[in-house]
C-alpha cells in the first residue's frame, strides 16, 4: 500500500494554513484526523493540529468480507437521513433487528427501506409521506440482502 501524500495549502488565498512545526508534507496512511472535536455550535478556539490519520474502514467496515457499498437513487428514504445519491454502506454479516434499515429484494427487485415485522407479515417502510410502505405477506418473495450501517452523503458541491 502506497503512502498517501498531500501538500499544506492555504484554505483561502492570503489566509495562512496552521502550521505543525517543521511539518510540509505529511505522508502516512489513512486521512488527516484533528486533534479535537469540531462544534456545531458557537465556534471554538480549538487546536489546529493533525491528532493523526484516519482509515475509514476502522470506523465504517466491520466485517470487510461481508461490506459492500451501494449509490442509493430516488427520494424515498429522506426521513431517515438518506438521499438520492448517497453513498450507504451495507454489511451481510449483519441479521437485521426491527426497524433495521436494510438493502431488500421483493419479488426480485432490489429496495432500500426500514424493516418492521408485524404479526402478519413484514413492513418494508418508506422514509418519505410521499413513497408507500411495501407489506409483504404470504406469497410474496423477501430477501434481506443485509443491514445499512452508513449514509455517506455529499455536503459540498
Amino acid at each position: 500500500m502506497g503512502c498517501s501524500c498531500y501538500r499544506r495549502v492555504s484554505p483561502r488565498p492570503g489566509t495562512p494554513f496552521p502550521q505543525i512545526p517543521g511539518q510540509e508534507v505529511i505522508c502516512l496512511p489513512g486521512y488527516p484526523l484533528l486533534a479535537g472535536a469540531v462544534p456545531a455550535g458557537f465556534p471554538s478556539p480549538a487546536a489546529d493540529y493533525a491528532e493523526g490519520r484516519l482509515n475509514l474502514d476502522d470506523h465504517l467496515v466491520e466485517h470487510p468480507e461481508a461490506t459492500f457499498f451501494v449509490r442509493v437513487t430516488g427520494h424515498s428514504m429522506t426521513g431517515f437521513g438518506i438521499h438520492d445519491g448517497d453513498l450507504l454502506v451495507v454489511d451481510r454479516a449483519l441479521d437485521p433487528k426491527d426497524r433495521s434499515v436494510v438493502i431488500a429484494v421483493v419479488d426480485g427487485n432490489f429496495t432500500v427501506k426500514q424493516i418492521c415485522r408485524l404479526p402478519n407479515g413484514v413492513l418494508l417502510r418508506s422514509g418519505s409521506s410521499g413513497h408507500s410502505d411495501i407489506l409483504v405477506q404470504g406469497d410474496q418473495e423477501l430477501t434481506v440482502w443485509g443491514v445499512v450501517t452508513w449514509s455517506l452523503h455529499q455536503v459540498a458541491p
